[in-house]
Protein backbone atom coordinates (compact mmCIF):
# COMPACT_ATOMS: atom_id res chain seq x y z
CA UNK A 1 0.00 0.00 0.00
CA UNK A 2 2.83 2.31 0.95
CA UNK A 3 4.78 1.29 -2.31
CA UNK A 4 1.16 2.48 -3.97
CA UNK A 5 1.41 5.73 -2.22
CA UNK A 6 4.71 6.75 -2.96
CA UNK A 7 4.36 6.11 -6.90
CA UNK A 8 0.66 8.09 -7.09
CA UNK A 9 3.16 10.88 -5.30
CA UNK A 10 6.15 10.41 -7.31
CA UNK A 11 3.64 10.92 -10.64
CA UNK A 12 1.51 13.92 -9.25
CA UNK A 13 5.34 15.78 -8.87
CA UNK A 14 6.80 14.92 -11.90
CA UNK A 15 2.99 16.21 -13.64
CA UNK A 16 2.89 19.48 -11.36
CA UNK A 17 5.46 21.73 -12.99
CA UNK A 18 3.84 21.12 -15.94
CA UNK A 19 -0.10 21.65 -14.28
CA UNK A 20 1.47 24.71 -12.76
CA UNK A 21 2.93 26.36 -15.79
CA UNK A 22 0.08 25.83 -17.63
CA UNK A 23 -2.19 27.43 -15.26
CA UNK A 24 -0.46 30.28 -14.12
CA UNK A 25 2.19 31.36 -16.89
CA UNK A 26 2.84 33.91 -17.60
CA UNK A 27 2.18 36.01 -14.46
CA UNK A 28 5.30 38.76 -15.44
CA UNK A 29 6.66 40.05 -18.47
CA UNK A 30 8.95 37.96 -20.95
CA UNK A 31 12.42 38.60 -22.04
CA UNK A 32 12.47 38.20 -26.17
CA UNK A 33 16.52 37.88 -26.31
CA UNK A 34 17.99 39.23 -30.07
CA UNK A 35 21.80 38.29 -30.12
CA UNK A 36 22.65 40.87 -32.63
CA UNK A 37 22.62 44.40 -32.47
CA UNK A 38 19.67 46.62 -32.35
CA UNK A 39 18.06 48.29 -36.34
CA UNK A 40 19.18 45.05 -38.12
CA UNK A 41 16.48 42.51 -39.78
CA UNK A 42 16.73 40.11 -36.76
CA UNK A 43 15.62 43.19 -34.23
CA UNK A 44 12.95 44.09 -37.06
CA UNK A 45 10.91 41.34 -36.65
CA UNK A 46 11.13 40.72 -33.12
CA UNK A 47 10.00 44.32 -32.08
CA UNK A 48 7.33 43.87 -34.56
CA UNK A 49 5.87 40.69 -33.50
CA UNK A 50 6.65 40.93 -29.93
CA UNK A 51 3.43 43.10 -29.18
CA UNK A 52 1.10 40.94 -30.55
CA UNK A 53 2.39 37.90 -28.74
CA UNK A 54 2.40 39.72 -25.69
CA UNK A 55 -1.09 40.68 -26.11
CA UNK A 56 -2.14 37.01 -26.84
CA UNK A 57 0.00 36.18 -23.39
CA UNK A 58 -1.29 38.89 -21.68
CA UNK A 59 2.06 39.85 -20.31
CA UNK A 60 4.60 42.05 -22.29
CA UNK A 61 6.91 40.95 -24.41
CA UNK A 62 10.41 43.12 -24.02
CA UNK A 63 12.84 42.90 -26.46
CA UNK A 64 16.58 42.42 -25.35
CA UNK A 65 19.63 42.98 -27.71
CA UNK A 66 22.49 40.85 -26.73
CA UNK A 67 25.20 41.23 -29.47
CA UNK A 68 27.91 39.75 -29.86
CA UNK A 69 30.41 36.77 -31.11
CA UNK A 70 28.18 35.57 -33.71
CA UNK A 71 25.10 35.01 -31.63
CA UNK A 72 26.97 33.43 -29.03
CA UNK A 73 26.62 35.49 -26.32
CA UNK A 74 22.92 36.05 -26.50
CA UNK A 75 22.37 32.18 -27.19
CA UNK A 76 24.47 31.14 -24.27
CA UNK A 77 22.48 34.05 -22.20
CA UNK A 78 18.84 31.70 -23.11
CA UNK A 79 21.04 28.26 -22.95
CA UNK A 80 22.19 28.90 -19.31
CA UNK A 81 19.13 31.16 -17.87
CA UNK A 82 17.67 29.78 -14.83
CA UNK A 83 14.94 28.42 -13.92
CA UNK A 84 13.77 26.85 -17.56
CA UNK A 85 10.57 28.64 -16.85
CA UNK A 86 9.66 30.04 -20.58
CA UNK A 87 10.41 34.12 -19.51
CA UNK A 88 13.26 34.48 -21.54
CA UNK A 89 13.51 33.16 -25.01
CA UNK A 90 15.72 33.89 -28.19
CA UNK A 91 15.06 34.51 -31.52
CA UNK A 92 18.04 32.62 -33.55
CA UNK A 93 19.53 32.19 -37.04
CA UNK A 94 20.83 29.73 -39.06
CA UNK A 95 24.20 30.69 -37.37
CA UNK A 96 22.75 30.55 -33.79
CA UNK A 97 21.96 27.09 -34.14
CA UNK A 98 23.33 25.21 -37.11
CA UNK A 99 26.54 27.10 -38.15
CA UNK A 100 28.16 27.72 -34.85
CA UNK A 101 28.44 24.67 -33.36
CA UNK A 102 31.25 23.70 -36.54
CA UNK A 103 32.80 26.96 -36.27
CA UNK A 104 34.03 27.09 -33.12
CA UNK A 105 35.50 24.57 -31.27
CA UNK A 106 34.57 25.35 -27.69
CA UNK A 107 31.05 26.70 -27.56
CA UNK A 108 29.25 27.91 -24.75
CA UNK A 109 26.36 26.24 -25.88
CA UNK A 110 24.94 23.36 -27.63
CA UNK A 111 21.60 24.34 -29.57
CA UNK A 112 19.97 20.94 -29.73
CA UNK A 113 20.73 20.53 -26.41
CA UNK A 114 20.70 23.20 -24.43
CA UNK A 115 18.10 24.94 -26.35
CA UNK A 116 14.47 24.04 -26.91
CA UNK A 117 12.81 24.72 -30.32
CA UNK A 118 9.34 26.39 -29.86
CA UNK A 119 8.47 27.51 -33.91
CA UNK A 120 10.05 28.87 -36.92
CA UNK A 121 9.49 32.17 -37.38
CA UNK A 122 10.40 33.79 -41.07
CA UNK A 123 12.56 32.72 -43.83
CA UNK A 124 14.39 35.06 -45.95
CA UNK A 125 15.44 34.92 -50.16
CA UNK A 126 18.59 35.07 -51.24
CA UNK A 127 19.70 35.82 -54.44
CA UNK A 128 23.11 35.69 -56.68
CA UNK A 129 23.86 39.00 -57.71
CA UNK A 130 26.51 40.38 -59.77
CA UNK A 131 27.90 43.69 -60.56
CA UNK A 132 27.57 43.77 -64.69
CA UNK A 133 30.02 45.82 -64.97
CA UNK A 134 32.61 43.56 -63.14
CA UNK A 135 31.28 40.20 -64.14
CA UNK A 136 29.63 40.61 -67.46
CA UNK A 137 27.46 37.24 -67.17
CA UNK A 138 23.61 36.68 -67.06
CA UNK A 139 24.03 32.84 -65.40
CA UNK A 140 25.80 30.28 -63.19
CA UNK A 141 27.04 28.68 -66.27
CA UNK A 142 28.82 31.87 -67.79
CA UNK A 143 30.07 32.62 -64.10
CA UNK A 144 31.64 29.05 -64.19
CA UNK A 145 32.92 29.17 -67.62
CA UNK A 146 34.59 32.93 -66.83
CA UNK A 147 36.04 31.16 -62.99
CA UNK A 148 37.44 28.73 -65.53
CA UNK A 149 39.44 31.50 -67.67
CA UNK A 150 40.21 32.93 -63.89
CA UNK A 151 43.46 31.23 -62.67
CA UNK A 152 43.46 33.64 -59.19
CA UNK A 153 39.93 32.68 -58.93
CA UNK A 154 36.50 35.28 -58.88
CA UNK A 155 36.34 37.88 -55.85
CA UNK A 156 33.12 37.55 -53.68
CA UNK A 157 31.98 39.59 -50.79
CA UNK A 158 30.98 37.73 -47.44
CA UNK A 159 29.76 40.33 -44.61
CA UNK A 160 31.61 38.20 -41.85
CA UNK A 161 32.02 34.39 -41.87
CA UNK A 162 29.45 32.18 -41.24
CA UNK A 163 26.79 34.09 -42.78
CA UNK A 164 24.15 32.55 -45.67
CA UNK A 165 26.38 35.12 -47.76
CA UNK A 166 29.39 33.63 -46.97
CA UNK A 167 28.28 30.24 -46.73
CA UNK A 168 25.72 29.57 -49.68
CA UNK A 169 28.96 30.96 -51.83
CA UNK A 170 31.40 28.50 -50.49
CA UNK A 171 28.85 25.57 -51.17
CA UNK A 172 28.34 26.92 -54.86
CA UNK A 173 32.22 26.93 -55.05
CA UNK A 174 32.07 23.18 -53.42
CA UNK A 175 29.42 21.77 -56.02
CA UNK A 176 30.84 24.21 -58.92
CA UNK A 177 34.54 23.29 -58.66
CA UNK A 178 34.78 27.12 -59.09
CA UNK A 179 37.58 28.93 -57.22
CA UNK A 180 35.81 31.64 -55.27
CA UNK A 181 37.47 34.27 -53.11
CA UNK A 182 36.33 35.09 -49.90
CA UNK A 183 36.56 39.21 -49.35
CA UNK A 184 35.38 39.57 -45.42
CA UNK A 185 33.75 42.29 -44.45
CA UNK A 186 32.72 43.54 -41.14
CA UNK A 187 29.14 43.86 -41.96
CA UNK A 188 26.54 43.43 -44.75
CA UNK A 189 26.54 47.57 -45.66
CA UNK A 190 30.50 47.68 -46.64
CA UNK A 191 30.23 44.62 -48.41
CA UNK A 192 27.76 45.89 -50.19
CA UNK A 193 28.79 49.47 -51.46
CA UNK A 194 32.54 47.78 -52.31
CA UNK A 195 29.77 45.52 -54.91
CA UNK A 196 28.62 48.43 -56.29
CA UNK A 197 31.41 50.37 -56.49
CA UNK A 198 32.93 47.26 -58.79
CA UNK A 199 35.66 46.24 -56.20
CA UNK A 200 33.51 43.22 -55.68
CA UNK A 201 31.99 41.51 -58.56
CA UNK A 202 29.56 38.83 -57.34
CA UNK A 203 27.56 38.20 -54.27
CA UNK A 204 24.85 36.03 -52.37
CA UNK A 205 22.41 38.71 -51.15
CA UNK A 206 18.82 38.55 -49.04
CA UNK A 207 15.82 39.64 -51.27
CA UNK A 208 15.02 43.15 -49.38
CA UNK A 209 18.76 44.76 -49.60
CA UNK A 210 19.15 43.95 -53.56
CA UNK A 211 16.00 44.79 -54.11
CA UNK A 212 16.78 48.86 -55.05
CA UNK A 213 19.88 48.00 -57.01
CA UNK A 214 18.17 45.61 -59.08
CA UNK A 215 15.61 47.37 -60.22
CA UNK A 216 17.62 50.28 -60.97
CA UNK A 217 20.61 48.06 -63.09
CA UNK A 218 23.57 48.46 -60.71
CA UNK A 219 23.19 44.70 -59.91
CA UNK A 220 21.99 41.48 -61.66
CA UNK A 221 20.72 38.76 -60.14
CA UNK A 222 21.76 35.32 -62.08
CA UNK A 223 20.22 32.80 -60.16
CA UNK A 224 17.78 32.55 -56.76
CA UNK A 225 19.76 30.54 -53.85
CA UNK A 226 16.55 28.83 -52.73
CA UNK A 227 15.00 25.36 -54.08
CA UNK A 228 11.86 27.55 -55.85
CA UNK A 229 11.21 30.67 -57.84
CA UNK A 230 10.86 34.01 -56.13
CA UNK A 231 7.67 35.51 -56.69
CA UNK A 232 8.87 38.63 -57.59
CA UNK A 233 11.38 37.26 -59.61
CA UNK A 234 9.84 35.09 -62.25
CA UNK A 235 12.35 34.75 -64.74
CA UNK A 236 15.11 34.69 -62.72
CA UNK A 237 15.96 30.62 -62.11
CA UNK A 238 17.28 29.22 -59.14
CA UNK A 239 21.04 27.62 -58.50
CA UNK A 240 19.41 24.17 -58.86
CA UNK A 241 17.38 25.07 -61.99
CA UNK A 242 20.74 25.88 -63.79
CA UNK A 243 22.46 22.12 -63.28
CA UNK A 244 23.99 22.24 -59.72
CA UNK A 245 21.28 19.27 -58.20
CA UNK A 246 20.39 19.68 -54.30
CA UNK A 247 21.31 23.24 -54.26
CA UNK A 248 19.09 25.21 -51.37
CA UNK A 249 20.36 27.64 -49.23
CA UNK A 250 17.70 29.92 -47.46
CA UNK A 251 18.34 32.34 -44.46
CA UNK A 252 15.89 31.36 -41.47
CA UNK A 253 15.33 31.78 -37.77
CA UNK A 254 13.19 31.02 -34.75
CA UNK A 255 12.41 30.51 -31.36
CA UNK A 256 13.83 28.49 -28.89
CA UNK A 257 13.73 28.38 -24.89
CA UNK A 258 16.11 26.59 -22.58
CA UNK A 259 16.01 23.16 -22.31
CA UNK A 260 13.83 21.74 -19.81
CA UNK A 261 10.73 24.45 -20.02
CA UNK A 262 7.79 23.11 -19.63
CA UNK A 263 5.83 21.63 -22.59
CA UNK A 264 2.46 23.87 -22.23
CA UNK A 265 4.43 26.60 -22.16
CA UNK A 266 6.44 26.02 -25.27
CA UNK A 267 3.18 25.32 -26.80
CA UNK A 268 1.80 28.94 -25.37
CA UNK A 269 4.83 30.81 -26.96
CA UNK A 270 4.13 28.92 -30.49
CA UNK A 271 0.77 30.04 -30.38
CA UNK A 272 1.22 33.01 -29.33
CA UNK A 273 3.90 33.76 -32.70
CA UNK A 274 1.10 32.65 -35.09
CA UNK A 275 -1.72 34.81 -33.66
CA UNK A 276 1.10 37.78 -33.82
CA UNK A 277 1.66 37.15 -37.56
CA UNK A 278 -1.95 36.52 -38.31
CA UNK A 279 -3.11 40.32 -39.57
CA UNK A 280 -2.90 41.30 -42.68
CA UNK A 281 -0.68 44.36 -41.95
CA UNK A 282 2.14 42.42 -40.25
CA UNK A 283 2.69 40.08 -42.79
CA UNK A 284 2.70 43.18 -45.56
CA UNK A 285 5.68 45.27 -43.08
CA UNK A 286 7.19 41.82 -43.18
CA UNK A 287 6.98 41.18 -46.96
CA UNK A 288 8.39 44.74 -47.39
CA UNK A 289 10.96 43.48 -45.42
CA UNK A 290 11.96 40.54 -47.62
CA UNK A 291 11.04 38.28 -44.56
CA UNK A 292 8.84 35.39 -45.27
CA UNK A 293 6.63 34.66 -41.93
CA UNK A 294 6.68 30.95 -41.21
CA UNK A 295 4.92 28.80 -38.52
CA UNK A 296 5.08 24.99 -37.55
CA UNK A 297 5.43 22.48 -34.24
CA UNK A 298 8.31 22.22 -32.21
CA UNK A 299 8.78 19.02 -33.66
CA UNK A 300 9.07 20.46 -36.97
CA UNK A 301 12.02 23.13 -36.14
CA UNK A 302 14.05 20.02 -34.47
CA UNK A 303 14.33 18.05 -37.44
CA UNK A 304 14.77 21.16 -39.37
CA UNK A 305 17.22 22.96 -37.16
CA UNK A 306 19.12 18.83 -37.09
CA UNK A 307 19.07 18.62 -41.00
CA UNK A 308 20.46 21.97 -41.75
CA UNK A 309 23.32 21.34 -39.38
CA UNK A 310 24.40 18.31 -40.89
CA UNK A 311 24.67 20.38 -44.04
CA UNK A 312 26.60 23.31 -43.05
CA UNK A 313 29.00 20.71 -40.73
CA UNK A 314 30.16 19.20 -44.47
CA UNK A 315 30.31 22.36 -46.39
CA UNK A 316 32.63 24.04 -43.46
CA UNK A 317 34.68 20.89 -42.56
CA UNK A 318 34.94 20.25 -46.32
CA UNK A 319 35.93 23.96 -47.14
CA UNK A 320 38.11 23.88 -44.04
CA UNK A 321 36.08 27.40 -42.55
CA UNK A 322 37.17 28.61 -39.36
CA UNK A 323 35.88 31.47 -37.11
CA UNK A 324 38.41 34.34 -36.75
Amino acid sequence: MQKRTLLSLLIVAALAPAAFAQSTWPSQPIRLIVPYPAGGGTDYFARLVAPGMGEALGQPIIVENKPGASGIIGATAVAKQMPADGYTFLLGDMTTYAVNPSMFEKLTYDPLKDLAPVTMTAKFDFLLVVNPSVLPVHNVQELVALAAKTPAGISYASPSIGTTHHLATEMLARETGMKLVAITYKGGGPAVQDLLAGQIGLMFLDRATARPYLETGKLRPIAVAGGKRIAAYPNVPTVAEQGVKGFDVEGWQGFTVRSGTPEPVIRALNAAYLKAIAPAEIRRKLNEAGIDPVGGTPEQFTSYMQAETGKWRTVIKERNIKAE
